[in-house]
């Protein structure tokens, strides 16, 4: 009976769990009716044929992050990810080959210390990036005819067709079909792309900008760059291949120039003292050429030299200066004190209109001559090459503005030859307006375009799919830790908006990415 009772008690127990079982397949049932799993995802190519996608660019296009190419990076960029999406079912694209450059963490520079210098990490502890190991990079090992991605770090628009590209950058010349006859345009045509990316142009002004504004030549003239644009850009399209072509980003309001303020130079009381006690003979001698009238008020006034407790502006030179060397010489100075005045000649306290570069950072506060007394920026004028002035900043401004306008006139021209829509001009200011929180009256003052104008909502940060991402390289931004080049997110975004432009111009329904599914910067304790 006692046996009888707990087997009785058994199937009691299995009767409950039974009609549990039934309920929750029941309600599982109901579930899948009411909200049923997606799909699997598909898409459609409308009028274009993808095929075959090439990739033609600079170190966007190439993957170049945190300061250096490597593996990881190149498999993350906004090429890499059109590739993915276009081999959606349905979208007719085939796999996207990249010239691989078999490093973990790439080659950013010489290391003083010996060896090299790879891609940047953002240091949590010490709240700026910082190098991991680097190593040499050796020639592409893969197929060279099997490419997609043809963008070569550091290329400009006049680039294109350069058969010495391949001597004077090896990021080109490791994956040339034949280094020092051939170019990149002709290794991409003979691929026989049927629908292309265009991202250059940037790099035509980004060397100026990203040192200092050291030397005007470095920004292509508007003739060769138009000329090289026009004749690239009807190669590809004479080849029957349609393409996006992205115009010049506004590489101003990168953290790059925008991570370093102007007054980075904290000072307590007692160092603010003995530093204004040391420029006391240099702002004597500006009071005394204005008393000789041999400068103005004005020009003592931007020039003179004041610390105090808290933030400072950065000592800077500023070649736009009248260069008073002469002019010291006439003050009949002993020659001690005549020396003193020397490094002084064109200096001045920055302002807030002036740019410090990210290279700056580490700049700051050095000691020059390892006594602890001559400090770059504090007691010396820290280099030219560091700090982007107003005057500068608007070189930068004028090529970009003169590059997009060509950009967009070319691609009309081309349009209205081939009598339709081949080529689709993706404008990036109209993301980075929103990502840098810019307003209406700034936007409209950087030359952007009307939609860009619409876009600038003052708001910091863009929304992706309610989550806000920043412009910046912390670990909710967009850029990785160089502070030019986007992240994964950011690229994200950027293969985001040309998808939509495609499907807007082309008819396609090529299905987005989840941007928030990407990595960020790579951070280190």
């Amino acid at each position: 009976m006692k046996n009888l009772k707990i087997y009785l008690l058994a199937l009691l127990a299995f009767a409950f769990v039974i009609q549990s079982c039934d309920e929750d397949v029941d309600l599982i049932l109901q579930q899948e009716i009411e909200n049923p799993l997606p799909g699997e995802v598909t898409g459609t190519p409308g009028s274009l044929d993808l095929s075959n996608y090439v990739s033609i660019g600079n170190s966007i296009a190439a993957g170049f992050q945190d300061g250096a190419l490597y593996t990881d990076a190149q498999n993350q960029s906004f090429a890499t990810f059109l590739g993915t999406q276009f081999q959606v079912t349905g979208v007719g694209g085939q796999a996207f080959n990249v010239p691989s450059i078999n490093s973990v963490n790439g080659l950013s520079g010489a290391n003083p210390a010996g060896g090299f210098f790879g891609r940047f990490e953002l240091s949590l502890s010490q709240l700026r990036p910082v190098p991991t190991e680097g190593e040499l990079f050796g020639a592409f090992d893969g197929d060279n005819s099997a490419l997609n991605n043809f963008a070569v770090p550091g290329m400009k628009v006049t680039d294109i067709s350069l058969p010495s590209l391949a001597g004077s950058n090896q990021l080109y010349g490791r994956f040339a079909s034949s280094p020092g006859t051939s170019t990149v345009l002709g290794d991409a045509l003979a691929t026989d792309p049927t629908f292309f990316t265009y991202e250059l142009g940037s790099n035509d002004v980004l060397g100026y900008a990203t040192s200092g504004g050291a030397n005007i030549a470095d920004i292509t003239d508007a003739v060769s760059f138009q000329t090289s644009l026009q004749t690239s850009l009807s190669a590809l399209v004479a080849s029957g291949a349609k393409g996006v072509v992205m115009n010049v980003p506004m590489m101003l309001t990168a953290p790059f120039f925008r991570a370093v303020p102007y007054n980075a130079v904290p000072l307590d009381a007692a160092t603010a003292q003995a530093l204004n006690a040391g420029f006391a003979g240099f702002n004597q001698a500006l009071a005394g050429m204005v008393q000789a009238t041999l400068i103005t008020q004005a020009d003592m006034d931007q020039r003179m030299v004041a610390y105090q407790a808290g933030a400072n502006p950065i000592l800077i030179f500023d070649e736009s200066l009248e260069d008073l060397g002469p002019k010291f010489d006439l003050l009949g100075l002993p020659a001690a004190a005549r020396a003193g005045l020397e490094p002084f000649r064109q200096s001045r306290p920055a302002v807030a209109t002036d740019l410090p570069l990210l290279t700056a950072a580490t700049e700051i506060g050095r000691d020059v001559t390892g006594t602890g007394t001559v400090l770059s920026g504090i007691s010396l004028p820290i280099a030219d090459n560091f700090i982007l002035t107003q005057a500068e900043q608007v070189d930068v401004i004028t090529a970009r503005v003169t590059y997009n306008t060509i950009i967009s006139n070319v691609i009309q021209a081309i349009n209205a030859a081939e009598g339709s829509t081949v080529l689709a001009e993706y404008d990036i200011n109209v993301q980075l307006a929103d990502i840098a929180g810019l307003n209406t009256a700034t936007a409209t003052q950087l030359g952007l375009s009307a939609e860009a104008i619409a876009a600038a909502d003052g708001t910091l940060g863009i929304i992706v799919d309610g989550v806000s991402l920043a412009p910046d390289f912390s670990p909710n931004g967009v850029f990785s830790t160089d502070g030019i080049h986007p992240n994964p997110r950011g690229h994200g975004i950027v293969a985001n908006a040309m998808i939509q432009l495609m499907n807007d111009t082309f008819g396609s329904t090529i299905p987005l990415m989840n941007v928030l599914a990407l990595r960020g910067i790579i951070a280190t304790d």
